[in-house]
């Protein structure tokens, strides 16, 4: 009794101090912010403020990490099951471990390849930071940290759940989703403390400005996005290949049951729930959560060019409130319990009140970090919880649309009474119409968030950079809560494995009616998952289009003031590199100089031209001079006017560091109208299905052989049916790890090598095009495919609950048929497209320096 009451006690406590901390997180900078002389918050560098929210975010990511271990150790303390069960989970912990070695193998040799063509841009070329290649092998390590310790806590934790449902629906629930919590804290908590050390590093080690940092920064996203890209196609690609495998079959072919000891694919099966669903979700929403503080970081930056201290302000926002939401995130998780009599809706409902919690949190919290951060722009904390509304109503129109607690799945479940074909038709037609509401919340989202920040001036262009910046926030409001919300992601494959557990060790049929509920939650939760993670994606990839723009300034820059275009020894004047871009040179100090775009009307004209006689002889290897003086310009520093003699009119040169988006747009003429951007959209559009039908093809390969090697053991094998032969397990788990190394490289390159050569065929305007087409159909289509896919998997589980005459019968056969065409829809195609549509952005921030100054059209060619 007394050990009872000091257990309560000692919950009680540890709550209490963890629902504090973001209290502190809020009142002690405020306390020392007070404390701080006006003129040195003016500053905007190296104040109290800057090393004050640096360290608080240091300390939450380290909190998230702390809670994980904590989580991890009490997962390791509970009860592993019968010796049956515990050689179960050491086979799939096995298949799992020696998959996830062979693919990192892959992947080494493949950023070794890319680290090293990224050194050659940033010390040879010099078209990008000399950090980027260092910045995107950090990216993809912690990325692959976050999915291996995910994993690793995911494949040891399945006995431990069907351990615990033995004892209580309840205590199932607390180890499978404490578990789960593991992969969410460790993916916020590495990723929060990648950005802090490199912001540590660049800031105070190497003393770059504020602008340089946060876009030498967002780089490594490029790291993150492609070991996720690997770690999502590839283990989508094995675990599909071994679910079709097994349900084709074993539960069509033999009749025999899901996760049935005596089907070869069982353990390949489970292997792969950990593979795609823990480890690949976990590098999925790693570059989620970090690119998308990244990249409104940088945007907070360019939209305050004339305060130091607000773009430090603007900077930080984002950070504070992903730090504020790991800790808001472990109280969520903390109120996460549920009765024994519980059904789908009241296991839903308790996981919402975690959710929720944390949301509403969250929501108050955003407001008291924007009033103390940025108190002349509250605003944009409008736009914070623009952010978590829309995360928080996409993540339940999909457990709408997928869960056969609503009308939609139980109608596609009626569907299977006229066959298998009826159900794909409908499941089709049920993911198509689902993207409407997923489509429209983004959009209205898209625009509350611009409007929130803007004070509801869509029309003023120098606060265009701002709404961009709401946007961007937004992105970073959904995600404030990825601890929770993906901690009901990976709980998923943990209750499912902990199902293929029970019924392979032949536990009670009320364990297995446990573990099933769990399961079946679990189906709904990683389809709310996905619907997140695509949601999420869709307002990252908005931040990172107006990002790369930013990278398109940095590469300018760069190109101006690089040694061969002009020497330091040259004459002070006005440098004309191409048609459409000019540099002062004043001193030898190549940061004082100022850089000019030719907007494209003005270097269309008549005499504005290489070879004028406005171009002066300069030494080789010098950008020619041009025969201008003082007398010759008019205007600001935001925009001055050259008179030429022979012009018509004189020639606008708007500066390079004062140009904003809408400046940018015109100067590429990035316009519906312009053929290199309507190419872009095409291309971008075309690879949507392009990387789909690859993806596919490739489960359809990997199955094949995965069907194959099952027949042949049932065939050879009679023992097996009748339980006095043991299955080759090892077997199938070797197809699906060769085939998934295999076929895991081209879509990957896909991703990859697209933004690449479209930027050096059509420069930055078919870059735009490329990434809006790309975005706006990967969107619609990953929707499509990952809603598509939940519903014919729960329809299926609808019928095994005992409706539509249960297991055996027709119906459930051709819902089975649904549900493995389902398989590479919401497992492998469906949510690898996110990760498409982040990483091409990413390529494209990494290699714009490249495209501004080498592609066709810099050089004059196209």
């Amino acid at each position: 009794m007394h050990l009872a009451r000091n257990a309560s006690l000692a919950r009680l406590a540890s709550l209490a101090t963890i629902a504090s901390a973001p209290l502190l997180l809020v009142a002690f900078p405020a306390t020392l912010l007070a404390q701080e002389p006006a003129a040195a918050q003016a500053a905007g560098s190296f104040g109290v403020m800057e090393y004050v929210w640096w360290t608080l975010c240091l300390v939450a990511s380290i909190a998230a990490l702390v809670q994980a271990w904590v989580f991890y150790k009490a997962m390791m303390a509970s009860d592993e099951g019968t010796p049956k069960m515990v050689e179960i989970a050491g086979y799939v912990r096995t298949g799992a471990a020696a998959y996830l070695n062979q693919q990192y193998k892959v992947v080494a040799i493949f950023f070794v390849v890319i680290g090293a063509l990224l050194a050659v841009q940033a010390f040879y070329l010099k078209v990008q930071s000399e950090f980027v290649p260092f910045a995107f092998i950090t990216g993809g390590l912690f990325s692959g940290l976050a999915g291996y310790f995910g994993m690793k806590t995911a494949t040891w934790a399945s006995s431990r759940t069907a351990a615990a449902a033995q004892k209580s629906l309840n205590q199932g629930l607390q180890v499978a989703f404490r578990s789960g919590a593991v992969m969410g804290l460790v993916v916020v908590g590495l990723g929060l403390l990648d950005i802090t050390l490199w912001y540590a590093l660049l800031r105070w080690v190497f003393g770059q400005n504020l602008q340089e940092t946060t876009v030498a920064m967002l780089c490594f996203g490029m790291g993150a996005s492609s070991q996720a890209l690997f770690a999502r196609v590839g283990g989508g690609i094995f675990t599909k290949a071994a679910d079709v495998g097994a349900d084709l079959v074993g539960k069509v072919e033999q009749g025999i049951p899901e996760d049935d000891p005596r089907n070869p694919a069982t353990i390949a099966d489970n292997v792969g729930d950990n593979v795609g669903d823990v480890a690949g979700m976990g590098a999925d929403l790693y570059e989620s959560y970090c690119g998308s503080i990244l990249a409104t970081a940088a945007l907070g930056v360019a939209a305050f060019l004339d305060s130091g201290d607000m773009q430090l302000r603007a900077m930080f926002l984002p950070l504070a409130i992903a730090g504020v939401g790991i800790f808001l995130s472990i109280i969520g998780m903390y109120l996460i319990r549920t009765g024994e009599d519980a059904t789908q809706k009241h296991l839903l409902a308790a996981l919402a009140n975690g959710i929720n919690a944390a949301t509403l949190l969250s929501a108050a919290a955003s407001i008291a970090l924007t009033w103390l951060i940025m108190p002349g722009y509250l605003g944009i904390a409008g736009s914070v919880i623009v952010g978590l509304v829309a995360g928080w109503m996409i993540g339940k129109w999909t457990e709408y649309s997928t869960s056969d607690e609503y009308q939609p799945t139980k109608e596609l479940a009626a569907q299977s009474l006229t066959g298998p074909a009826t159900v794909i038709i409908g499941g089709i037609a049920e993911g198509m119409i689902s993207t409407w509401f997923p489509v429209v919340v983004v959009a209205v989202g898209t625009l509350l968030a611009f409007g929130f920040s803007t004070s509801w001036n869509f029309a003023d262009v120098q606060l265009f950079s701002l709404g961009l910046y709401g946007v961007g926030i937004a992105a970073v409001g959904m995600l404030s809560t990825l601890g929770i919300t993906l901690a009901t992601d990976a709980y998923g494959p943990i209750a499912d494995n902990a199902g293929g557990n029970a019924e392979m060790a032949h536990l009670g049929p009320e364990v297995r009616k446990r573990t099933d509920a769990l399961d079946s939650l679990g189906n709904t939760t990683a389809a709310t998952g996905k619907g997140f993670a695509i949601g999420s994606a869709a307002l990252t990839a908005l931040a990172l289009l107006a990002a790369y723009v930013e990278e398109v300034r940095i590469g300018f820059d760069r190109w101006g003031k690089s040694p061969e275009i002009i020497t330091e020894t040259a004459d002070d004047g006005y440098y004309k590199i191409n048609d459409r871009f000019v540099v002062h040179k004043e001193g030898s100090d190549r940061k004082a100089w100022e850089m000019y775009l030719v907007m494209p009307d003005d270097a269309r004209m008549t005499g504005w031209k290489k070879g004028t006689d406005q171009e002066l002889a300069t030494p080789a290897g010098i950008a020619s001079k041009l025969s201008i003086d003082e007398a010759n310009i008019t205007g600001d520093k935001t925009a001055m006017f050259l008179t030429i003699a022979g012009l018509p009119q004189p020639i606008k040169l708007v500066n390079l560091h004062r140009a904003t988006l809408p400046d940018f747009a015109a100067y590429y003429d990035a316009t519906l109208i312009n053929p290199k951007s309507l190419v872009g959209m095409f291309l971008g559009a075309m690879s949507v299905f392009v990387f789909c039908a690859m993806t596919m093809k490739a489960v359809g390969r990997a199955a094949k052989g995965m069907v194959e090697e099952v027949r042949r053991q049932f065939k050879e094998k009679p023992g097996i049916m009748k339980g006095t032969e043991l299955p080759d397990y090892a077997a199938p788990v070797a197809i699906s790890t060769k085939a998934a190394q295999r076929e895991m490289i081209l879509p990957s390159l896909l991703g990859l090598l697209t933004p690449v050569a479209v930027g050096m065929v059509l420069g930055v305007g078919g870059v735009l095009g490329l990434l809006v087409g790309c975005l706006s159909t990967g969107f619609c289509v990953a929707i499509f495919m990952a809603n598509s896919g939940g519903s014919w998997d729960n329809a299926k589980k609808h019928i095994e609950a005992g409706n539509f005459g249960g297991k055996g019968t027709d119906a459930h056969k051709a819902a089975v048929v649904g549900d493995t065409v389902g398989d590479p829809f919401k497992d492998t195609s469906g949510p690898s497209l996110n990760i498409l549509i982040k990483l091409m952005s990413m390529v494209s921030v990494v290699v714009a320096g490249l495209v501004v100054r080498y592609s066709l059209e810099a050089l004059g060619i196209f």
